[in-house]
């Protein structure tokens, strides 16, 4: 049986290869570890296919799991040729095909093999729930009629906030469908939108996207220790570059009102 030494949650990548290798070069991975990384690999900064080069090899030493973000959607549609360029480049994935120029077909096709084996979610041994955006149905994410929703759920967010200081009280106030398990860790909402630059908890919740897409560090945190390794801010490692920060107002607009979120 192999023995998991310790369990880490990565956040969003966003093409952040800089702050990713000092990420992983932080947590210094050892054999016995397992890094679930929770999707977003790709869109913002301008490596974006050298983020997916350099996954493909540090799960050739190291034991990962790969959650399905909602760019990774697009790119793997992008990869299989069933979303034209000038769509994808109008919305967020200009720079993610810009990143591709030059690498041959059988370069891409290995790319899009490792998006299609992306998991929507993944269930630890201790129950622990790794998603990216979260879900919506009563029986958990294998219930969800559309799993790409898993990619882009921002309720259960919500929901952990809204009823955070109920269950404080009285943790009887936690949704079963919630409690079904011990922990749940999600990326897709940046958590500097609420102006945090560290993972926001709430019931048995973490959001782990510190906004490296935008301004914030790429995080990863120990599960069992809550012990939090970031990079720099990805604008120091990217001063040339825009990253998402164009998106900055409509990401805000999906996100809770902040007045749900005074105490964290």
């Amino acid at each position: 049986m192999h023995i998991i030494s310790r369990t880490i949650a990565i956040g969003d990548i966003h093409g952040g290869l800089s702050a990713l290798e000092q990420v992983i070069a932080l947590l210094n991975p050892l054999g016995g570890d397992r890094l679930i990384f929770l999707g977003d690999y790709v869109d913002g900064w301008s490596e974006s296919a050298q983020v997916i080069d350099y996954l493909l090899q540090l799960e050739q030493s190291v034991n990962c799991i790969f959650i399905k973000g909602n760019h990774d959607v697009q790119c793997e549609l992008w990869l299989s040729g069933a979303l034209p360029d000038e769509e994808w480049a109008e919305g967020s994935g200009a720079a993610t095909i810009e990143s591709y120029a030059g690498y041959s077909d059988e370069q891409r096709g290995k790319h899009l093999d490792f998006f299609r084996r992306t998991r929507y979610y993944f269930v630890d041994e201790q129950n622990r729930l790794f998603v990216h955006g979260g879900f919506t149905a009563d029986d958990g994410p294998a219930a969800e009629p559309f799993p790409e929703l898993l990619t882009r759920d921002r309720s259960l967010l919500q929901l952990a906030f809204t009823l955070k200081d109920m269950v404080l009280d009285d943790p009887a106030w936690l949704p079963e469908k919630m409690a079904q398990f011990k922990g749940i860790y999600i990326g897709h909402t940046p958590t500097i939108n609420y102006h945090s630059f560290e993972p926001v908890h709430a019931c048995n919740l973490w959001d782990i996207d510190t906004g490296a897409g935008f301004y914030g560090p790429l995080t990863a945190m120990d599960i069992d220790t809550e012990q939090v390794y970031q990079s720099k801010p990805l604008p120091d490692l990217y001063p040339d570059e825009q990253g998402r920060n164009s998106y900055l107002e409509w990401e805000e607009e999906e996100a809770p009102d902040e007045d749900d979120f005074e105490d964290f």
